[in-house]
């Protein structure tokens, strides 16, 4: 093939193909005696793989590594794992095709709710549990729709098992609601009133005990990071959250 055969075989620009080159990310075939360059089947599987690679969010350098690897493997196991890797992605695209359907039956029927974006648990666990009618605990569960809908399936899972036994014990999940009560009295307060201290306190003792089960902010952690998160909060509620980060961050809670 030539350098347009191959751009349009994989659907991309010649000038995109002459950018690969001259970023070493995609190998150059040997030219012929006119001086044009000849592709064949392996370059034009390279060519996919770094548009794939690419697509995934790999920088060049990251793709051109990964491209260098494939150079020294035989061309059907490299064809194999491209293949495995469209095949998880049919299933992936499957589910979430599956999930699009389920939210757009509400939708038409009216039922669709502000946290039917958040995947299937977590939709069927905030529809039968007991959560306050808050400010405070409205924020906390966008909050919880905005992890679960960042997070890994592994980790929702791990939040979700969470969640259950939280809702599942009277006694916690009723300090729980307490919590939400108290920050929800602190809505017309300042930072400074006295109830912040002792609410955070208990609050990040809380946390330590039912929910990060030994999750701690890092030494790089900055607290700056947690103040886009705090919008919806009355000064004093927000205060209450930040002086309760930095307890956890700081500090061996018994």
């Amino acid at each position: 093939m030539r350098i347009g055969e191959l751009a349009a075989l994989l659907g991309v620009s010649t000038r995109t193909v002459r950018y690969y080159h001259h970023q070493g990310v995609l190998p150059e075939p040997p030219r012929l005696t006119n001086g044009y360059r000849e592709y064949g089947m392996r370059d034009a599987v390279a060519l996919a793989r770094v548009r794939r690679l690419v697509e995934l969010g790999l920088s060049l350098d990251e793709a051109r590594d990964v491209i260098a690897e494939d150079r020294s493997r035989d061309l059907p196991e490299i064809l194999a794992e491209i293949d495995a890797d469209l095949a998880a992605q049919e299933q992936e695209i499957g589910r979430r095709r599956a999930r699009l359907a389920q939210v757009l039956a509400r939708a038409e029927d009216g039922t669709l709710g502000p946290d039917d974006t958040a995947s299937p648990d977590l939709v069927a666990f905030l529809r039968v549990v007991d959560v306050p009618a808050s400010r405070s605990a409205a924020w906390d569960r966008d909050l919880l729709v905005l992890v679960d809908s960042t997070s890994a399936a592994d980790n929702r899972e791990r939040t979700l098992a969470m969640l259950d036994t939280l809702a599942a014990d009277p006694a916690t999940a009723a300090r729980g609601q307490e919590f939400y009560r108290r920050l929800d009295e602190l809505a017309d307060a300042e930072p400074g009133d006295p109830r912040v201290d002792p609410l955070a306190a208990e609050l990040a003792d809380y946390s330590v005990e039912h929910v990060l089960h030994g999750m701690r902010p890092g030494p790089d952690w900055d607290p700056a990071q947690l103040e886009p998160f705090l919008e919806g909060l009355a000064p004093a509620q927000a205060e209450v959250v930040r002086r309760a980060t930095h307890l956890i961050a700081t500090r061996k809670l018994q």
